[in-house]
Parts: structure tokens; C-alpha cells; sequence
């Protein structure tokens, strides 16, 4: 589905991401670990068209993303939850979920069933719906977060450090909805980036780590199912 072909990115003429070579395949959870600096924050926004590459390719179904502006990545199926959470405060949550459908321009009744597909998924996204943007805690928002990247994340989603600064038992419910996931949408392929390796707990089909820009096998767990392809 998306393939990075050693793709190197700098900041301010930094080396941030360094020659990764990867795949991202369909119905898979992928844990990328790291320290923080290391660049999974960069690799993420790399991939969403946000921060441009100094060489490589990113692939979505064989085509070469280069010349697909960000705006329109999202209509190629990609949700992305940054890790600021980036909430609308004027809008209410409901608004805050909706609206990257809307800007898609998705009719009224896909725009309905994702948001049950979401609250499914995430139901304490429920008694949320009409509370204000900035009503949120910060652990609501990366809730909320969560729920809007499900609405435009048809076929990968990109979560970056959703777990940092959770209280345990919010934790917990995002462990959860990720489980769920699994099983309501057994075809989608979910990312998740974290400096901590045990907030993830067993969620993970397979674990890479990031050192230094450079992104290396670390772990495979025995149920997964995708074809990581071997880093160089």
C-alpha cells in the first residue's frame, strides 16, 4: 500500500531521516520506537507531504507522492493524529471529526457512517460530541484526535505518540479502541510512533526503532501478518 523508498528529509539543513526503506501493508498494527529526536515525528509529517524529502520516494499503490500536496493526501485514505492534537477550539468535537470529511466534500451519508464507524470505535467519543474544542483536557483531545484521523484514515492511519501524557485509565480506553479497530477494520493499517516501548503493551504486530534518523527491525510478534520489507 505505501512504500518509502530510502527517503532522507533535513531540517534547517539537518539530517533528520536518513535513508528508510520500508512498507506499510494492510491490516497491520506497526509500532516505530524511538528516543525523542530520533525522528518519528519528522517521518510522519514526511509522509503526510509536510516536510519535504532531500531524496527517496513514498509510494501510495505504486505512484510517487511527490507531486500530491498535502491537502490531498488525506483524500487518498491517510489519517493523521499529530502529536499537538491541533483541536479546532471554536468547533465542537462533533465539528472537529466531521471536518476533515467535509473538506473531502463526502456526501452526508459516508460522512454518517464513518462517524458511527468512529463512535463504535471510540464511545466515549459519544457524550463528547457537543462539548467545545476548548473544553478538552489534554487527554480528551488525544482522544478526539484519535477519532478525527479515523474519519479520514480509510486506509492508514497515522498516530504520532498518542500514549505520551495519558492518564492510565484514558490509556487504557485508547489501547482499546485500537483493539476494536482490529476488528471492525481488519484491512487498515494503523502506525503508531512512541518513545515508550511499554506503553504499548502487546498491541503491536511488529516494532521498528528509530535511532538517529536511521529506522532498524527491532521486534516481531509471532501473530503478525505483513511483509515488512528488511531495512538497509
Amino acid at each position: 500500500m505505501l512504500k518509502l523508498e530510502k527517503i532522507s528529509a533535513r531540517i534547517i539543513g539537518i539530517p533528520v531521516l536518513r535513508q528508510i526503506d520500508t512498507e506499510f501493508m494492510p491490516g497491520s498494527l506497526l509500532a516505530i520506537v524511538g528516543r525523542n529526536g530520533a525522528g518519528k515525528t519528522t517521518l510522519l509529517r514526511a509522509i503526510m507531504g509536510l516536510v519535504p524529502l532531500s531524496e527517496g520516494r513514498i509510494l501510495c499503490d505504486g505512484a510517487d507522492l511527490a507531486g500530491v500536496p498535502p491537502y490531498k493526501r488525506t483524500a487518498l485514505g491517510i489519517g493523521y493524529a499529530p502529536e499537538d492534537r491541533v483541536m479546532f477550539p471554536t468547533f465542537t468535537v462533533e465539528e472537529n471529526l466531521r471536518l476533515p470529511c467535509e473538506v473531502l466534500n463526502l456526501d452526508k451519508a459516508e460522512i454518517a457512517r464513518r462517524l458511527d464507524k468512529v463512535l463504535a470505535v471510540v464511545p466515549q467519543l459519544k457524550e463528547m460530541l457537543p462539548r467545545s474544542g476548548a473544553a478538552l483536557s489534554g487527554g480528551q483531545g488525544k482522544i478526539v484526535a484519535l477519532g478525527r484521523a479515523l474519519m479520514a484514515g480509510s486506509r492508514l492511519v497515522l498516530l504520532d505518540e498518542p500514549f505520551q501524557g495519558l492518564a492510565p485509565v484514558l490509556a487504557g480506553q485508547y489501547a482499546e479502541s485500537l483493539r476494536k479497530l482490529r476488528d471492525l477494520d481488519p484491512d487498515l493499517c494503523v502506525v503508531v510512533t512512541e518513545s515508550n516501548r511499554s506503553l504499548l503493551r502487546d498491541l503491536p504486530d511488529a516494532t521498528l526503532t528509530l535511532e538517529r534518523g536511521e529506522l532498524v527491525p527491532a521486534e516481531t510478534a509471532p501473530h503478525h501478518h505483513s511483509n515488512l520489507e528488511s531495512i538497509t
